[in-house]
């Protein structure tokens, strides 16, 4: 097993404060001490939180992340804090979501990177977002992201 050089990491370890906006948090990354193994990382955000950039009002999500790393990993304090950015930020939800997407694969270069986010209804309908880089790779194994379509009462 490798050691991870942590050298250049500025958040772990350390009393940091929540990032005033998505744009101002910053993303770290983490040599992948597994480079040349295709696996599959999910990050799972359960209870994200942003703002109708309209009314103010919260907008909530359950989102997932699913990418293959290449010579990267994204240091996962760095990436709750960029989500927890989120939570005074106003952006409608597609936004919110292909944001995150966009900011993993410029800071990691993986090999793929899928987001599922799956908004809760506010004003009757779920907004629910999917993009991905391309293909996922051959070979790997990639599970469901099992989160159910939302269904009410119905």
């Amino acid at each position: 097993m490798s050691v991870t050089d942590v050298s250049g990491l500025s958040q772990l370890g350390a009393q940091v404060a929540s990032p005033e906006s998505p744009e101002k948090a910053v993303l770290e990354k983490v040599p992948n001490g597994n480079a040349g193994t295709d696996y599959v990382v999910r990050f799972t955000a359960p209870e994200f939180t942003s703002l109708c950039p309209m009314t103010g009002q919260p907008d909530f999500a359950h989102i997932v992340i699913d990418y293959i790393p290449g010579d990267f990993l994204v240091e996962s304090k760095s990436l709750k804090l960029f989500l927890h950015a989120f939570r005074n930020h106003g952006a409608f939800h597609e936004d919110c979501s292909i944001y995150i997407a966009k900011r993993l694969v410029d800071l990691l270069q993986p090999k793929w990177l899928r987001i599922g986010a799956y908004w809760y209804p506010r004003g009757g309908i779920p907004i629910d977002v999917f993009w991905q880089t391309g293909a996922p790779l051959q070979g790997v194994w990639l599970p469901e992201q099992g989160v159910a379509t939302y269904r009410g009462r119905g």
